[in-house]
């Protein structure tokens, strides 16, 4: 399944729990953030990573060192010129959002602060 697919069924997701979706494919000078969501005090750099059952890698293994390593500066970015001033935002983490595709449809997996931004 392409990315698009993938990212569409995160941020139905992240709707129906109560996320505030403030954007996606969101640039970050040469750098790019799947999903920016928020809820509460919380804001999210969510990474899309999508699967076939089938796939010899999984989607949260197909994710290397520079990939963190652009997430983490992407997120530090955020919070520097975006949220640091803003008093209702607490924290910005990096979630990692799995979408392995079966037979029965999407399976999505959302792991909280799975990528630490001060890598």
């Amino acid at each position: 399944m392409p990315g698009g697919a993938a990212e569409d069924a995160v941020a139905a997701r992240l709707l129906s729990e109560g996320w505030l979706l403030l954007g996606r494919r969101v640039r970050v000078g040469k750098l790019e953030v799947d999903v920016l969501a928020r809820r509460g005090d919380v804001v999210a750099c969510v990474e899309v990573r999508g699967r076939r059952i089938d796939a010899l890698v999984s989607a949260a293994d197909s994710i290397d060192w520079q990939k963190k390593r652009s997430l983490a500066k992407a997120a530090r970015i955020l919070w520097s010129r975006r949220f640091a001033r803003d008093e209702s935002v607490r924290v910005v983490r990096i979630d990692l959002a799995t979408v392995t595709w079966g037979p029965d449809g999407a399976a999505i997996e959302i792991v909280e602060g799975a990528i630490d931004p001060a890598s």
